[in-house]
């Protein structure tokens, strides 16, 4: 199965991608990889999550964000290559959640969006992670990643 069929078993519809929020692209490519900016939880031009994880937001709520946030992600990856099957494997996800002191269940966090990329991209969304805690975030979103995938022939 491709991962646009993949997302279409899921009930998933990417979103149109989200526009830069300042002086930078939300997507380049070099050679053969393509890597997104920091793709924030997005929903209908809102954030859906706000706040601090351990303070104003629950586990699950982080894990959702970080969801949508990878939702976010596919829909650069998308806009910049055209179709999500030109992508032969996802190599990294730069993971950052916006944390009250004392908080120390990233991991959980950002399953959120690395269990969405495995079951997209299968195999080949199989992964390497950082999970960063850090006191301030833009626009107080929940959690920010950053996608690095390699560019090349689908194979299923």
């Amino acid at each position: 199965m491709t991962p646009e069929e993949r997302l279409s078993h899921l009930g998933i519809a990417l979103p149109p991608p989200a526009p830069p929020g300042g002086g930078y692209v939300t997507w380049v490519i070099s050679g053969h990889l393509i890597l997104t900016s920091g793709q924030l939880p997005w929903r209908d031009g809102k954030l859906a999550y706000v706040g601090r994880l351990g303070a104003e937001l629950t586990i699950e709520d982080g894990y959702q964000a970080a969801r949508l946030s990878a939702i976010n992600a596919l829909a650069q990856l998308e806009q910049g290559l055209g179709r999500l099957s030109r992508i032969s494997r996802i190599l990294r996800l730069d993971g950052y959640v916006h944390t009250a002191p004392g908080f120390h269940d990233h991991p959980r966090v950002l399953d959120g969006a690395s269990e969405l990329l495995n079951e997209v991209f299968g195999e080949q969304g199989r992964h390497t992670r950082t999970a960063l805690g850090i006191s301030e975030m833009p626009f107080n979103a929940a959690t920010q990643l950053v996608v690095w995938a390699e560019i090349g022939t689908w194979t299923p």
